[in-house]
């Protein structure tokens, strides 16, 4: 697959995102509108019922800023994840869910941990990483940009501010990491020339014919010049003229 199919841009690159966020809102007014009981479905560590929270906690909120903080970084690597990865970013959000879900129920000592931010590390740990092992310029230069926007965020990746789940944010960051190892089809590489080639041989390179042994350039190729005087010779030999042989019968006498 070519570089440019690789950030190619489609309608589905803002869409999906939009399409997250706007179910997370609709899940948020139907908390807030008609049953608030459904904050209580988040990750509950170490209990059975709790399982159930890996899928619903990124749905849930527990008010109008903790929505509203997740809202813009949530969409914002989203977009760029479906721009810049897109063949796999739906493996990354789904299975980000999961297991970073999953680790924060293990891990987390108590509560009810609800919110998107989990993905939101995901998202940012998997973004950085990614670029930096891909070694292509866009996905560094994309890596670059997500750590100055977001590089605070690692801070709450420790238990610093009560009533925040830092256990789901160290999840969703080492989430992000070991997906930023695995997932290394689909990803664009970074461009290699002629020259880089393992198997590359000066000899066999036309450019590299026009330098002799100390350096210095040659406006012809010797070897070509070679070949074109052969072509050329060949070209201007004369034709041999056909030889016409008449052949007399002579009947014989009896």
């Amino acid at each position: 697959m070519s570089k440019t199919q690789h950030f190619k841009y489609s309608n589905s690159i803002i869409v999906y995102p939009l399409l997250m966020l706007f179910a997370i809102w609709m899940v948020f007014w139907y908390q807030v509108r008609i049953d608030s009981s459904i904050k209580g479905l988040g990750i509950r560590p170490q209990k059975i019922e709790g399982l159930l929270g890996i899928v619903t906690s990124p749905f849930l909120h527990g008010d109008i800023n903790h929505i509203y903080n997740n809202s813009i970084p949530l969409l914002m690597l989203s977009i760029a994840l479906f721009y810049f990865y897109n063949k796999i970013a739906w493996k990354v959000i789904g299975l980000g869910i999961l297991f970073s879900g999953f680790l924060t129920w293990l891990i987390a000592s108590k509560g009810n941990h609800i919110g998107a931010s989990g993905l939101i590390y995901v998202l940012v740990s998997f973004i950085f990483f990614k670029g930096i092992f891909a070694k292509h310029y866009r996905l560094i230069a994309l890596s670059l940009v997500v750590i100055f926007f977001y590089g605070s965020m690692i801070w709450y990746v420790f238990p610093i501010k009560t009533g925040m789940s830092w256990e789901g944010h160290l999840s969703g960051l080492i989430t992000g990491f070991i997906f930023a190892l695995i997932f290394r089809r689909q990803v664009a590489k970074p461009e290699r020339y002629q020259w880089e080639e393992v198997d590359y041989d000066e000899d066999d390179d036309p450019f590299m014919r026009h330098f002799d042994e100390d350096g210095n350039f040659i406006e012809f190729d010797p070897e070509e010049a070679q070949a074109e005087a052969e072509v050329e010779s060949e070209v201007n030999v004369p034709k041999k003229k056909a030889i016409k042989i008449t052949y007399v019968f002579k009947k014989n006498e009896d």
